[in-house]
């Protein structure tokens, strides 16, 4: 972080001002990893109901600890930014120690066994063609909002705090569409391995249904709730005016967002995430094109605009993709004879539940499978 600062240009002052932040930062990337292991491999066992009381414990964590340990209580004067990473290193602990107990208690009551045992190339390189794609991905995006969030600061500074806000808001609300994607995976396993394209699609479906009505049902609070909700964001009144504004295009990116992940995770229960990569590069390349101009142009609102607008191209690209790659589950293998059985092709496994790309941002005890690639978090900070 200090490096990429020097490089950008940041003043020595605030690079020396982050004190132990960023280490702190290191450490809970490393425990985050420790947690998604755990967490993805409880969600292929079915035992979602493990997953959210360790993700709860975790979340609740992550609310209360940093108003103690940043802000202080009483004659605690708090740390400032060092507590935010102590806040954030603590959730992820509890988050990963309880997600381990709970995967344990599990493995050993069903008979099983947590040794790693010997590696296999093979497997390895196949886990690797499934997340080197997904990680591209999620860089992609963040990439790509950093630039966003830059040019929203040249802006104003009262912009770039209404950027902020927003995408607080959408990741609020975007979790509940990354846990309806990941429910599909499990459900896509069998019919993959059997080569049954209509079941697969199915389970796709039922997520496309599923992962909006979620969505809305949190936009419909939000909306009721809203004057509230975004004054514990800020107590300005004009930056709360702005991010309320801006409410419209927020629902709108999230229920796009919304379907766009969910054929994400499909293409991941599959094991096709190069198709992902490929459709962001190309939607978010072009956003990160246009984002510097259009902000200085066009204010905050057009940045929006331009945001949503790649959002709109996401879920169509995403389901295109999808229905290409699923076909070829049951296409048969090239060069069978004409006496022989019709073939399913090369049968493929159901990649547990992971994170997608578009996950702006992935909530706490919500990641990545087993056998699937490990997860970013996404805040988007925005996890198809």
């Amino acid at each position: 972080m200090p490096l990429i600062g020097r490089a950008g240009g940041a003043p020595r002052t605030t690079l020396d001002a982050l004190g132990a932040f960023p280490y702190l930062l290191a450490c809970s990337v490393l425990v985050t990893s420790a947690a998604s292991a755990a967490t993805s491999a409880l969600v292929g066992l079915g035992r979602g109901r493990a997953v959210m009381r360790s993700g709860m414990a975790g979340t609740g964590a992550a609310v209360v600890l940093p108003l103690v340990l940043v802000g202080g209580v009483g004659s605690f004067e708090g740390l400032g930014l060092p507590g935010a990473g102590i806040a954030m290193l603590a959730s992820g602990a509890i988050n990963a120690s309880l997600a381990h107990l709970q995967l344990r208690r599990h493995a050993v009551s069903a008979g099983r066994s947590l040794r790693p045992g010997r590696p296999s190339p093979r497997e390895v390189i196949e886990l690797a063609g499934v997340g080197v794609p997904l990680a591209a991905t999620v860089l992609v995006e963040f990439a790509v909002l950093g630039v966003l969030a830059f040019s929203a600061a040249r802006v104003s500074t009262d912009g770039a705090a209404v950027h902020s806000i927003s995408l607080s808001l959408v990741n609020l609300m975007f979790g509940a569409a990354v846990a309806v994607g990941q429910a599909t995976v499990p459900l896509m396993a069998a019919p993959v391995e059997a080569g049954d394209v209509r079941e697969v699609r199915r389970s796709v479906r039922a997520g496309v249904l599923v992962a909006p009505c979620a969505v809305r049902a949190l936009a419909l609070l939000l909306v009721a709730a809203r004057t509230p909700v975004v004054s514990l964001f800020t107590e300005d009144t004009g930056l709360r005016d702005q991010v309320l504004d801006l409410l419209p295009v927020v629902l709108l990116v999230v229920l796009t967002d919304a379907v766009q992940a969910v054929f994400g995770f499909g293409l991941i229960g599959i094991r096709h995430t190069v198709p992902s990569l490929v459709v962001f590069a190309v939607c978010y390349g072009l956003l990160a094109l246009v984002a510097l101009p259009v902000g200085t142009a066009g204010g905050l609102e057009a940045l929006r605009l331009s945001l949503t607008g790649a959002d709109l191209l996401l879920p169509t690209g995403q389901a295109r993709s999808f229905r290409r790659r699923s076909a070829a589950l049951a296409a048969p293998e090239p060069g069978a004879g004409d006496g022989d059985p019709p073939s399913r092709g090369r049968v493929r496994r159901a990649a547990p539940a992971g994170p997608t790309e578009g996950s702006r941002s992935s909530p706490p005890g919500v990641t990545a499978a087993p056998d699937g690639p490990p997860p970013p978090c996404r805040n988007r900070g925005r996890s198809p």
